[in-house]
């Protein structure tokens, strides 16, 4: 078996098995790639069948010179993943990571925005011009629902059920939850559908697609963190800042005012609770302020 045949077949796997997204097959097959180029570039000739467990140990070393624990952890973990497949096809009998163990990290948490800097975010847009109003109406959808990127911008009309208080949203692996949304969020959506978005002349197969560039076409993962990139320098906001801030900021500010941790989960559309947990650690004042309110003994 060559690399690139087991490569193609894994994301297929990945993509009809696991049902992920191209996003997500792409970050995991460049983990693949990056042992490839090291084969290559060090003159061994092996199969995905036959490789080792030292040459992947030498591999991962190499690496390790280079990226820091958080990324190397990533590369391990993407490779088992890999190899978790040749064996469950029975392409070989074992995983060569098997004994190989990630360095321990520290748990990422995320970065977010106060009410005030999402404000200031929002009222330096342009609404002058046509894609002013659409870029309100984006900024105060991923704030207002907690919408991973991806989820924004593949949004469809035909998904917003506003006299219901609720849109459609489809997440990681193509699976869909209901989110509510408020009024204020529904406003600024509506008002650029009906000034902007009904003006446009639109290919057919973007018709039901919610938020459009200026040919009438889908907007692109980069043109969202473009448009928040160019908002922070505008208002001199000394944060890195992408979309998925605003989802942080989102369920950060629910936690805060008291929201119930699993609601949180299921508007987030996050599979455990654990990933939702990371919240509860942002805001150490909001738990001493839980405690000094329910403790029996205050």
């Amino acid at each position: 078996m060559k690399w690139e045949n087991a490569l193609k077949d894994y994301k297929l796997y990945l993509k009809i098995e696991r049902g992920l997204s191209d996003n997500s097959i792409s970050n995991y097959s460049f983990d693949v790639k990056k042992l490839i180029s090291y084969l290559e570039d060090n003159s061994i000739t092996v199969s995905p069948i036959l490789v080792s467990k030292e040459t992947i140990q030498q591999f991962i070393y190499t690496v390790a010179k280079t990226v820091n624990a958080r990324s190397q952890s990533r590369l391990i973990s993407g490779l088992k993943g890999f190899f978790n497949y040749l064996v469950f096809e029975d392409y070989r009998e074992t995983n060569p990571l098997d004994t190989i163990d990630a360095p321990k990290i520290g748990r990422k948490l995320p970065d977010t925005l106060s009410e005030t800097e999402i404000n200031q975010l929002i009222d330096a847009i342009n609404l002058s011009t046509p894609q002013g109003e659409r870029n309100r109406a984006i900024l105060e959808l991923l704030y207002g629902c907690g919408l991973r990127v991806s989820e924004l911008t593949n949004l469809k009309i035909s998904d917003l059920f506003f006299e219901e208080g609720f849109i459609k949203v489809t997440g990681k692996g193509d699976k869909q939850r209901f989110v509510p949304i408020i009024e204020a969020t529904q406003k600024y959506i509506n008002i650029y559908k009906t000034e902007i978005r009904n003006h446009q002349t639109i290919p057919n197969e973007f018709k039901d697609t919610l938020f459009l560039n200026r040919r009438g076409k889908q907007l692109t993962r980069a043109m969202i963190f473009t448009i928040i990139k160019q908002l922070a320098v505008k208002v001199n906001l000394e944060k890195t800042i992408s979309p998925h801030t605003f989802r942080h900021s989102f369920a950060t500010h629910l936690l805060e005012n008291g929201a119930d941790l699993r609601a949180i989960q299921l508007m987030l559309g996050h599979e455990s609770i654990t990933t939702t947990e990371i919240y509860m650690h942002v805001d150490k004042s909001h738990l001493k302020s839980v405690i000094n309110t329910y403790h029996p003994r205050q």
